[in-house]
C-alpha cells in the first residue's frame, strides 16, 4: 500500500503556498463580484432566464474557449499567460465598476462584463491547474488540487455572505470595485515567481497542430473520454441549484441580498467540508462510487429547495450539494492530470473545462428557461430527475479509478544521424519498422499493435497501418506518417514510461537476430520533365538502421 500523503505536504512548497494564499484574496472578489452580478440582474430585470444567465455568461466562455487557452499554456510561458489573463480581468472588472457607480448598466450590458470577465477565466485556468504539476511532485498532486479546492471553498463560505452585506449597504458598485482590487495580489504572486521553462531545440507548434494534437489525445484516451462524458452531465444537472439560487432566495423564501449569499456561504461550508472528507473517502469508495454519490446529493437537495420556504432548513440542505460539488470536480480534475503527461496537461484540462463549464452553460440556460415558463420550484424537481439520471448512467460509462501511472518522458530517443539535410519542417516523414514474428506468437502480436496503434496515433502519428509480407510471412511491418521531421521527434518525445511496456513486450515477441529494423523516409513528388501532365509519384527515401 503506497504510503499516505498528508493533505498539507504542498504547502511545503513556497511557490504553491504563496501563489495559493494569493488566490484566495483573488476568489474573495470573484465571489463578492458573482453576488453583485446575480443581485443586481435581480433588480434590473424581473426575467428568470436573465437572472439565470448571470452564471451562463461567465461559464459560455470556458466552454468556447478553453481549447485554444489549453493550447497556449503547452505552447507558451504559463506564468506570462496568467498574468496576462488577471491583468485583463482587473481591466474589465474597474470598467464593470464605473458603469456600476454611474448607473449605466442594463440587462445585457452587465451580461457581456460577466462574459468578459469569464473570457479572463478561461484563459486563465488551464495554465493555473497545469502549473500545480509544475509547483510540487506528481506524488503529492491530488493534494494539490484537493487544497485547492479546501481555498476556493474557504472563500465561498465567506465571501457571499460578505458580499451580500456589501450589496446591502453600499450597493453592486461596491461589489465590482472590491473585486477589482483582489487581483492585485495575485499578479504580484505570479510576477515574483520565476517559473522554469523546458528549453527545446523545435519550432514552437502552431495553434492548429496545437489543437489538433490535443484532441488527438484525448479521443485515443477511452477513460479521459469517459470523464469528460460524466463532468459534462453533472456540470449540466448540478449548475440548477446555484443558477437558480438568487431566485430561490428571492421567490421560495422571500429574502434579499444577505439570504442569497447566506445560501451561497452555506454551500461553501459544504464544499470545505466534502475537501476534508476527500481523502478518506477516496480510501473508501471507487471514484465512481463518489461521483454517483454527487449526483445523488445534488438531486436530493433540489427536492428539498423546490418544496422549502424556510432560509434556514433551505441553506442547512445546501451543506449536501456543496460537498458534493467538490468532490465530483477535484476528483474529475486530478483523473485528468494524472491520466497525461505534462507536454499535453493543458490541452485536456481545457477539455475537460470545456466538457464541464459547458454543461453549466447550458444547463444554466436550460433551468432559467424552465423556471421562467414553469417556476423555480418545477424547474428545480426536473433537474433533480436529471441528476438521478447522471448517476444511474455511471453503470454504463463508469469514471476510471485513480491510477498513479509513470507518465514521465522516457528520454531514451536521440536523433539520427542523417545523410540528407533536413530542416523541422521538411516532410512529410514515413516510418516503417520491421519485425520478425513467430506464426504460435501471431495473436499476441496483434493484441500489443492494437495498443500499439492507440499509442501512436494519440501521440501525432498519421495513417497508421500493419503490413504483413506475403512472400515472407514471419516478417510485419508498422508503417505511420507525421506531416514534418520535428513532428516526428515530438512524436517519439512524447512516449512515457508507462508506454514503454507495450514496446517491451512487443520487441521480446521479435525473433530476428537483431532488434526491429526501422525506416525513415521523406515523401518527394516527382514529375518527368518529358510529360508534365503525368501524375506520377516517386518516393526517396532514406534507409537507416534504428
Amino acid at each position: 500500500m503506497p504510503e499516505r500523503v498528508s493533505p498539507l505536504a504542498p504547502f511545503g512548497h513556497q511557490t504553491f503556498r504563496t501563489i495559493w494564499i494569493a488566490s484566495i484574496a483573488s476568489n474573495f472578489g470573484g465571489l463578492i463580484q458573482s453576488v453583485g452580478a446575480a443581485w443586481m440582474m435581480t433588480a434590473i430585470s424581473r426575467s428568470e432566464n436573465m437572472v439565470a444567465l448571470v452564471q451562463s455568461s461567465t461559464a459560455l466562455p470556458i466552454m468556447l474557449f478553453s481549447l485554444v487557452a489549453g493550447a497556449l499554456a503547452d505552447n507558451f510561458n504559463r506564468r506570462s499567460i496568467m498574468l496576462a489573463a488577471q491583468g485583463f480581468m482587473l481591466a474589465v472588472s474597474v470598467l464593470l465598476t464605473v458603469f456600476a457607480f454611474f448607473g449605466w448598466l442594463d440587462p445585457w450590458l452587465l451580461l457581456a462584463f460577466t462574459f468578459l470577465i469569464g473570457c479572463g477565466t478561461a484563459l486563465n485556468n488551464p495554465s493555473w491547474q497545469a502549473s500545480v504539476g509544475d509547483m510540487v511532485p506528481r506524488a503529492i498532486l491530488p493534494a494539490a488540487v484537493t487544497l485547492n479546492s479546501v481555498g476556493f471553498n474557504i472563500t465561498r463560505s465567506l465571501g457571499p455572505a460578505i458580499g451580500g452585506a456589501i450589496v446591502a449597504a453600499f450597493g453592486a458598485a461596491a461589489a465590482f470595485a472590491a473585486n477589482a482590487v483582489s487581483y492585485l495580489a495575485l499578479i504580484y504572486a505570479l510576477i515574483r515567481w520565476q517559473s522554469e521553462v523546458p528549453a527545446s531545440k523545435l519550432p514552437r507548434e502552431t495553434l492548429g497542430r496545437a489543437l489538433s494534437a490535443g484532441f488527438g489525445y484525448v479521443a485515443m484516451s477511452p477513460k479521459l473520454v469517459n470523464v469528460l462524458f460524466r463532468s459534462a452531465l453533472f456540470g449540466l444537472s448540478a449548475s440548477a441549484i446555484l443558477a437558480l439560487l438568487p431566485l430561490v432566495a428571492r421567490d421560495l423564501v422571500a429574502g434579499g441580498p444577505l439570504t442569497y449569499g447566506f445560501m451561497l456561504g452555506a454551500f461553501g461550508i459544504g464544499a470545505i467540508g466534502g475537501a476534508l472528507l476527500n481523502a478518506r473517502l477516496r480510501e473508501l469508495f471507487s471514484s465512481e462510487m463518489i461521483v454517483r454519490i454527487a449526483f445523488a446529493g445534488f438531486g436530493v437537495s433540489a427536492v428539498v429547495a423546490a418544496l422549502s420556504t424556510s432560509t434556514l432548513l433551505t441553506s442547512a440542505v445546501l451543506l449536501i450539494p456543496g460537498a458534493c460539488w467538490v468532490l465530483a470536480l477535484s476528483l474529475f480534475n486530478t483523473t485528468v492530470q494524472l491520466s497525461t503527461p505534462r507536454w499535453v496537461v493543458g490541452r485536456a484540462l481545457s477539455f475537460y473545462q470545456t466538457a464541464a463549464f459547458g454543461g453549466v452553460a447550458v444547463g444554466s440556460w436550460l433551468w432559467g428557461r424552465l423556471a421562467e415558463d414553469h417556476g423555480v420550484a418545477t424547474a428545480l424537481m426536473l433537474a433533480s430527475l436529471a441528476m438521478v439520471l447522471g448517476a444511474a448512467i455511471g453503470w454504463k460509462f463508469a469514471l476510471p479509478s485513480l491510477e498513479t501511472l509513470n507518465l514521465d518522458p522516457v528520454n531514451t530517443f536521440r536523433e539520427p544521424s542523417l545523410r540528407l539535410d533536413l530542416q523541422p519542417r521538411s516532410g512529410p516523414i514515413v516510418l516503417l519498422i520491421d519485425y520478425v514474428i513467430r506464426e504460435e506468437n501471431v495473436p499476441e502480436f496483434l493484441a500489443l499493435m492494437s495498443e500499439r496503434r492507440r499509442i501512436r496515433i494519440r501521440d501525432g502519428a498519421r495513417q497508421w497501418a500493419l503490413l504483413r509480407d506475403l512472400e515472407n510471412p514471419d516478417i510485419w511491418t508498422e508503417t505511420y506518417h507525421t506531416a514534418t521531421w520535428a513532428d516526428y521527434v515530438r512524436h517519439n518525445q512524447r512516449r512515457t514510461q508507462a508506454d514503454s511496456e507495450v514496446w517491451t513486450r512487443i520487441r521480446a515477441l521479435h525473433a530476428g537476430e537483431e532488434g526491429p529494423r526501422v525506416h525513415r523516409m521523406i515523401e518527394r513528388q516527382a514529375i518527368p520533365p518529358r510529360d508534365a501532365g503525368d501524375d506520377i509519384f516517386h518516393k526517396t527515401s532514406i534507409d537507416l538502421h534504428h
